[in-house]
């Protein structure tokens, strides 16, 4: 009893260190956005701000822009998030109960897809988007989101749908439905966990991106809230009150997703990890 009783504090004490230490970027930023640019630039950095301002947030809502890059970042994320987890589902349905040639190939070239950095696709994408006339235009961003968000949606859900048993298809099917009713009727609601778990890495992932909104971008209402965050950097100085407040504003809609989302988070973890 003694050895566990230690054991347990123990392992209380190392997830407690590890909690604050992936708890501690996020509060300096909370209590940095809190202070007064004298108070943001003094040698002596108190972590507890005794005279907590909102000014820095004021500043950040009212700075010019602020609505349509939101208005932006909102469209091509979740644009992107829906089109993926569409075509992804497809996708991995299609590979895990056909059987045709090139499967597992084509499988492997879907890891390969997901393993490549974003900045060796910038070139290739500027290219494709020019021709195609999408530069400038929140299309190609979309679009651009939807192709790095992709492969890792048809590999995640592609171990989700191999978890559900077959069988309960065949029997939608001997009820009288057809392949695709049966897999819209019996398989795609027992998939909501793993459509969940999915479209969370999704949406921080496309949420978050900012080379591609810098570079095909070039006029100012078609950028993105990553774009509107560099902006309170100028040739001078560094607005670091504002970006703090900026960013801990610019992390609400993540965060509301995720607390939307969070129940079924859990659950489509771990959906795919054992077979039905």
């Amino acid at each position: 009893m003694r050895k566990s009783l230690s054991r347990r504090m123990i392992l209380s004490a190392v997830g407690l260190l590890v909690a604050f230490f992936f708890a501690f970027p996020t509060y300096w930023m909370i209590s940095t956005s809190l202070k007064t640019p004298g108070q943001v630039l003094s040698p002596r950095y108190d972590l507890i701000p005794f005279s907590a301002t909102l000014e820095n947030f004021r500043s950040a809502l009212t700075k010019p822009g602020f609505g349509i890059y939101l208005t932006n970042s909102l469209i091509v994320t979740l644009g992107a998030v829906l089109c993926s987890l569409v075509s992804g589902a497809l996708a991995a349905a299609a590979l895990a109960r056909m059987r045709f040639r090139g499967r597992k190939g084509f499988l492997l070239l879907v890891l390969v897809a997901q393993l490549a950095p974003t900045e060796a696709l910038l070139i290739p994408m500027y290219l494709l988007m020019r021709d195609a006339g999408l530069l400038n235009s929140l299309p190609s961003l979309l679009l651009v989101y939807f192709a790095t968000t992709l492969p890792f949606t048809v590999w995640m859900l592609y171990g989700f749908v191999k978890g559900i048993p077959y069988e309960l298809e065949e029997s939608a099917m001997i009820d009288g439905c057809s392949a695709s009713g049966a897999f819209r009727r019996v398989t795609l609601p027992l998939l909501g966990p793993g459509l969940v778990t999915t479209s969370v890495f999704s949406f921080i992932t496309a949420w978050n991106e900012f080379l591609f909104a810098l570079v095909f971008m070039r006029d100012q209402s078609k950028q993105t809230l990553p774009v509107w965050l560099a902006s309170f950097r100028t040739a001078f100085s560094v607005d670091w009150g504002g970006v703090m407040a900026a960013s801990v504003i610019y992390a609400v809609p993540a965060v509301v997703f995720f607390v939307l989302v969070q129940r079924k988070l859990v659950s489509g973890a771990t959906a795919g990890a054992v077979k039905g």
